[in-house]
């Protein structure tokens, strides 16, 4: 049964690097998973600026904004500072929102400010 869902979390990645690099974002690594920290959904780079993107989506009522927590933000910024450490990489970053509602895509940058 967790097939469906992992195949939709798989498409909706998939739809999510194609509107990436059509926004002119070359994608450098998709599933990051930094051991003990969290994973990354996607990690790309435009302008000398890496993003770290978390992708939610959703086909029911519920949206899937909420689905961005204070708690898994945290992850993502613990996992984007270690691959930022263990790559040797001091550049500007952000972390970023791309959410999929049926076919529709938001991308909301610098979600924690």
């Amino acid at each position: 049964m967790r097939e469906l869902p992992k195949k939709f979390g798989d498409e909706s990645e998939t739809l999510a690097t194609r509107f990436l690099e059509q926004e002119g974002f070359v994608i450098v690594e998709r599933n990051y998973f930094a051991r003990k920290l969290g994973e990354i959904d996607i990690i790309a780079q435009r302008e000398g600026e890496l993003h770290f993107i978390e992708v939610k989506s959703g086909k029911a009522e519920f949206d899937p904004v909420y689905n961005v927590t204070p708690a898994k933000l945290r992850k993502v910024i613990n996992s984007a500072y270690y691959y930022m450490k263990t790559k040797n990489i001091d550049i500007p970053f952000s972390i970023d929102a791309l959410i999929i509602r049926y076919d529709e895509v938001e991308f909301i940058e610098n979600v924690t400010l």
